[in-house]
C-alpha cells in the first residue's frame, strides 16, 4: 500500500512515493533535469504554460513507479503541492484560456493597491488578513481590464494545484487554503469574500466548488488512469500550497511551531492559534493546512529576498575558484560571534516586503582594514540573514505568536552550523533538523485525508530529526550585541 506525492514548482515538478505502513520514502525524481522556463513578454511578467506541469508530472511520476517496481493498484490516495499564488483560467471545455500566470510575477501590484485604498486598509486586514497585493485575486482583474475578450471565455479560475487535480479527476475544484491565498476569503466570515468579488466584478460562478483540503477530493479519471498507469478511482485526499504544505512536511501544524528554508529567498512559517493580522502588511497570512471555519489555524509567511543569494554571490566574488559551499562554512566558523564588529543588511535582491516593500540593497558595515579578513565577512553575512530572520519573527511574535520550536529540511543555509547555531540563540529556540521535502509531505497528507492514518502523529511517526541544535545561553549577551548592532544599522538606512 503506497502513497505518492507531487510537488508542482516554478523550476520543477517532483513526485514521492512513500510505502503507508513504514512511512519510509520509497522513490522520488522531479522532472525537467534543467529547470522549466517561464516566459516574460514584458518586464515585471512571469508566466507558465500548465500542461509543461503535467507533462513534467507524468515523467516524474513515471519514474518512481519504474524505481519502485509496484504496479498502479497499489497507490491508494494521491496528494498535491503546488506554487502558490499563480492564475489559471479554463473555459467550459476545461481548455486552458491563456498562460498561467504565476507567483513571481507583479503586473497585478497596482490593481491590488487600489483595491487595498478602495475596500479600506482596516477592512482588508480585519477580514482578510492581508492586502490584495499582487495575489491571484488581483492577477484576475488585470485579465478583465487587459484582456476583457479572454475573460468572457472563463468558466473557472484555479490555483496551480487545482488545476493538477482537475487533469487527474476531470473536475475543478478548490479548497479554503488556496482560496485564502488568492485572497478570496473572509476570515471574520467565514466565507468568500464578497468585498473582493463586488470590487473587482467577479461572478461568483467564477470560483470552482470548495472540497477539504484533506479528504476525497476526486477520483483519478479513466483518461488520466491510462495516461499515468493508475487504477481509475483512485483519490486525491489532499491539496495545499507549497509553504503551508511544506510545514505540513516538517509536522508543523500547531500554534508556535515553525517552520523554515533558506535557499536562494528564505522563509520563515509559523502557526498562529487566532485571528490577528500585521498592521503594516509586513507578513502574510493565510489558512494554513488544518484550518477550518471551526478551529482557527492561521499560517503566517515570512520571505526574505536576500538570503542564500547573498551567500552565493559570496561564493562567486570573494572565494578562491574552486572553494564551494562546505569551505565557506569552514572559513566562517573561525570568525567570532559578532564578526569582529561587521554588519551585514542582506536585502539587495528587489524589495523586501518586512521592509514595507522598500528595496534597500544591501550594505556592509564596520569593516576595519587592519583587523578583519574573509572569514569575518562570511560570518556577517550568515549573521546577518539570521538577524533579517530575528527581525521577521518579532513581528510575528507582535501578532501573539510564541516561538516554540523551528523545524527545517539539512539543505542549503542550514547546513551552516554558524548559520543554524546563530538563529537558534537569537531566537532562543530548538532547531529540528529533518530529511524530507514538499512531494513526501504531500503523499503523507494523502494518508492523512484518505484515513490511512489516524492521525498527524501517526502520518509522521516515521520522520526522524537528524540534528537538534540548542541556543547557546552563555553565549546570548554576544549574539544580542550583535544582533542590536545590526538593526541599528537597518534603521539608519
Amino acid at each position: 500500500m503506497y502513497l505518492i506525492g507531487y510537488d508542482i514548482g516554478s523550476s520543477s515538478v517532483k513526485a514521492c512515493l512513500i510505502d503507508a505502513v513504514t512511512g519510509q520514502m520509497i522513490a522520488s525524481d522531479f522532472f525537467p533535469k534543467t529547470e522549466m522556463p517561464i516566459s516574460a513578454r514584458h518586464p515585471g511578467w512571469a508566466e507558465q504554460d500548465p500542461e509543461m506541469w503535467w507533462n513534467n508530472l507524468k515523467k516524474a511520476h513515471n519514474s518512481v513507479m519504474q524505481q519502485a517496481h509496484i504496479a498502479g493498484t497499489e497507490i491508494k490516495a494521491i496528494g498535491i503541492s503546488w506554487q502558490m499564488h499563480g492564475l489559471v483560467l479554463v473555459n467550459k471545455q476545461q481548455q486552458l484560456i491563456r498562460p498561467s500566470i504565476i507567483w513571481c510575477d507583479s503586473r497585478a501590484v497596482p490593481y491590488g493597491e487600489k483595491a487595498f485604498k478602495t475596500i479600506g486598509e482596516k477592512k482588508c486586514l480585519r477580514h482578510l488578513l492581508n492586502s490584495p497585493g499582487n495575489f491571484t485575486a488581483a492577477k484576475l482583474a488585470w485579465v478583465k481590464d487587459q484582456e476583457p475578450r479572454l475573460y468572457e471565455e472563463i468558466d473557472k479560475l484555479m490555483l496551480p494545484g487545482d488545476y493538477i487535480a482537475m487533469k487527474l479527476t476531470g473536475e475543478v475544484t478548490t479548497t479554503i487554503e488556496g482560496l485564502s491565498e488568492g485572497i478570496f476569503w473572509d476570515f471574520k466570515r467565514k466565507e468568500v469574500s464578497g468585498e473582493v468579488m463586488d470590487y473587482f466584478g467577479f461572478d461568483r460562478t467564477l470560483l470552482p466548488e470548495i472540497c477539504p483540503t484533506f479528504g476525497k477530493q476526486g477520483e483519478v479519471s479513466s483518461r488520466a488512469a491510462a495516461e499515468l498507469g493508475l487504477k481509475a478511482g483512485t483519490p486525491i485526499c489532499y491539496r495545499a500550497g507549497d509553504q503551508p504544505n511544506n510545514a505540513l512536511s516538517l509536522n508543523v501544524l500547531n500554534p508556535g511551531e515553525i517552520a523554515s528554508t533558506a535557499g536562494t529567498s528564505g522563509v520563515v512559517y509559523g502557526v498562529l492559534g487566532q485571528i490577528n493580522y500585521d498592521r503594516e502588511s509586513r507578513v502574510n497570512t493565510f489558512a494554513h493546512v488544518n484550518y477550518t471555519p471551526e478551529q482557527t489555524r492561521l499560517g503566517v509567511l515570512l520571505c526574505i529576498n536576500g538570503t542564500g543569494i547573498l551567500n552565493s554571490w559570496l561564493r562567486k566574488n570573494i572565494l578562491s575558484a574552486g572553494m564551494g559551499y562546505p569551505e565557506m562554512n569552514v572559513l566562517a566558523a573561525r570568525s567570532p560571534i559578532g564578526s569582529k564588529g561587521i554588519s551585514i543588511i542582506p536585502f539587495g535582491n528587489g524589495a523586501e516586503r518586512i521592509l514595507k516593500n522598500q528595496d534597500i540593497g544591501c550594505a556592509i558595515r564596520g569593516i576595519n582594514f587592519n583587523i578583519h579578513e574573509r572569514s569575518d565577512i562570511l560570518r556577517a553575512a550568515q549573521e546577518g540573514i539570521v538577524f533579517s530572520f530575528q527581525y521577521g519573527m518579532e513581528i510575528m511574535q507582535e501578532m501573539g505568536m510564541p516561538l516554540q520550536v523551528i523545524r527545517t529540511g539539512k539543505a542549503n543555509m542550514f547546513l551552516s552550523p554558524v548559520f543554524r547555531q546563530t538563529l537558534a540563540s537569537i531566537s532562543g529556540t530548538i532547531i529540528e533538523l529533518y530529511n524530507t521535502d514538499g512531494s513526501a509531505g504531500a503523499a503523507r497528507g494523502a494518508g492523512i485525508g484518505a484515513g490511512i492514518y489516524t492521525s498527524p502523529a501517526e502520518a509522521f511517526a516515521s520522520l526522524q530529526c537528524t540534528d537538534l541544535i540548542e541556543p547557546e545561553p552563555h553565549k546570548q549577551e554576544q549574539y544580542a550585541e550583535a544582533y542590536a548592532r545590526w538593526k541599528k544599522h537597518l534603521m539608519s538606512l
